[in-house]
């Protein structure tokens, strides 16, 4: 970090879901961490990076729908800047986003996207994120 610094660094979290919330990840969303993801892990990570880009991996690359729950613990955090992928399949996935997510979150979208072979149009999606 000394070398690049904070304010050079988004710590990418990826996420699956257990009984009791929401867990970091590794070994290709195959290993679960003991670290379940909390504002208290967000605010003692946040000292390392300038923002977060959090994946929901048991919906990634489904486009069937986002983890509506990380999308309200992530919205109800007040810290770096968030963007969440996984699952976003639809306009209507992006107005829950926004909702759940208290209009915090920036979010991505890949194999939905026309771009990709999806159904969702790039512009489109530019202009209501714009909103």
């Amino acid at each position: 970090m000394r070398e690049t610094g904070r304010e050079r660094l988004v710590l990418d979290l990826s996420c699956r879901k257990k009984a009791d919330g929401y867990y970091i990840v590794t070994d290709r969303w195959q290993k679960f961490t003991e670290v379940r993801l909390s504002h208290q892990v967000l605010d003692e990570l946040a000292g390392y990076c300038d923002e977060f880009l959090v994946h929901a991996a048991d919906v990634e690359g489904h486009a069937a729908g986002v983890e509506e729950e990380l999308v309200r613990l992530l919205g109800s955090w007040v810290g770096r800047p968030v963007t969440y992928a996984g699952g976003v399949g639809s306009y209507a996935d992006l107005e829950t986003l926004r909702r759940l997510g208290q209009d915090r979150l920036d979010v991505t979208v890949g194999s939905a996207l026309d771009l990709f072979g999806g159904s969702l149009s790039y512009r489109r999606i530019l202009e209501l994120c714009e909103n």
